[in-house]
């Protein structure tokens, strides 16, 4: 992923006002440097002033597109269950996915009309990909017959879609 400044960040949103986009914080490590962009095939991370919202942006052809999630409340769950990324497919312990919900963009949304995704829990699925980062406690790691950039594309199909269906919602009858 290519580096994106803050105001091109905040003016990727479509799914929440532009006042709100101004108070998102960004990224642990954004201003000193230290986002891995390399790495990256998308932004994704926790507000660190609101915990509960995440946020997501994708590049694209006409320019980045993000859009705010709202993240459950963490809690126990039991070492012994286990749960698979939605987008990367990368398997963790129950507490590294979480259900992901977005407020649709428009007029939908402010009706509080939402969608949902299971995705890696610190949104960083381009560093399971890449081996960058491992799941925690999960002690065997499934083997795929993809190469890396055909489990890239993959992730990024599912996440387009999901930005898609956030971004640009039917009309619900």
């Amino acid at each position: 992923m290519d580096p994106l400044d803050e105001e091109t960040i905040r003016g990727s949103f479509v799914n929440c006002s532009k006042g709100e986009a101004g108070r998102i914080r960004l990224p642990a490590g954004f201003a000193d440097g230290g986002v891995p962009w390399a790495d990256l095939d998308f932004l994704g991370w926790t507000d660190p002033g609101a915990p509960l919202r995440a946020l997501l942006v994708v590049p694209g052809e006409q320019g980045p597109t993000g859009i705010v999630l709202r993240r459950p409340e963490s809690r126990r769950t039991s070492a012994l269950r286990s749960s698979m990324c939605s987008a990367c497919l990368t398997d963790h312990a129950a507490s590294g996915v979480a259900l992901f919900v977005a407020p649709l963009a428009g007029p939908e949304g402010r009706k509080g009309n939402t969608v949902g995704e299971y995705l890696c829990a610190d949104l960083a699925c381009s560093l399971y990909l890449r081996g960058k980062r491992q799941p925690k406690m999960r002690l065997v790691r499934r083997e795929e017959t993809l190469t890396l950039e055909e489990r890239i594309e993959r992730t990024m199909t599912k996440i387009g879609a999901f930005i898609n269906r956030v971004a640009a919602p039917a009309p619900l009858g």
